[in-house]
């Protein structure tokens, strides 16, 4: 019926973790958050509360109402979880003083939340500066812990200490790691939990690399096309489930 399957949902995310993922995000924007409906989000999170990885998992909010976002962020702190990716709103034009109004506003509201800044200027048509990291993460020390960065235009160029850092892609894990990066936030984590490990392990324990290269190749393999209906059509080869895409996406051909 084109809601939401949240038991297949949360099992799916577990098994990420268990192959190795240090989190998963729920509700980013390759998973499809500006298509599911608030209530059905809600009660996705409902059912994390008491779940063993609750620790491992970030709600990506994504709205562009500022208030529905707060409302989402505030249920989700009162189940447990309170790590969040949040992208400014999509379609408005507007610069790093309006970006800096709408997270200053919901901080205001919602201080005890810890915020992933996404930057994709692809989708939101708005792109972060490092001034205005730099800013938010001044005035907003304990709230604004990291950055994913999908427009890479950030991820060489802030240093900024104990902040984290994710460029969006695997196509930038291993350089992202050695200028000092934390790793990578990435969808097509969906298919390479195991192997992007591998990559980051390996920098880590200053091994040699061996699976950097066919982590990069799958991803370049991905970004051919639509990665929701790539990931979707992939996936469905193992599990017929993977076939319901929610309209007006489509699977590939």
């Amino acid at each position: 019926d084109l809601s939401l399957d949240i038991n297949s949902t949360i099992k799916h995310s577990e098994k990420l973790l268990e192959d190795g993922l240090h989190g998963v995000v729920l509700f980013g924007s390759t998973g499809c958050a500006q298509l599911i409906s608030s209530s059905e989000k809600k009660k996705l999170i409902e059912k994390l509360s008491d779940n063993k990885f609750k620790n491992q998992f970030l709600i990506g909010t994504g709205d562009n109402a500022l208030n529905e976002n707060i409302e989402l962020i505030k249920f989700s702190l009162q189940n447990g979880i309170d790590r969040f990716l949040l992208m400014p709103p999509a379609y408005y034009k507007y610069g790093d003083e309006g970006a800096y109004a709408f997270y200053a506003n919901l901080i205001q509201k919602v201080p005890e939340s810890k915020i992933i800044l996404y930057n994709f200027e692809k989708l939101s048509g708005y792109k972060f500066s490092v001034k205005v990291v730099e800013k938010l993460v001044k005035d907003f020390p304990k709230q604004i812990v990291g950055l994913k960065d999908s427009t890479y235009n950030l991820y060489e160029n802030i240093k900024i200490k104990n902040f984290l850092i994710f460029p969006g892609s695997e196509l930038k894990l291993l350089k992202g790691l050695e200028l000092g990066n934390s790793g990578i936030i990435s969808a097509i984590c969906n298919v390479t939990a195991s192997l992007a490990r591998k990559v980051y392990d390996d920098f880590h324990n200053q091994k040699k690399q061996i699976f950097n290269d066919k982590l990069c190749a799958i991803r370049k393999a991905f970004d051919n096309y639509n990665l929701i209906s790539g990931l979707h059509s992939f996936m469905s080869v193992e599990n017929v489930k993977y076939k319901r895409i929610l309209p007006p996406l489509t699977l590939l051909s």
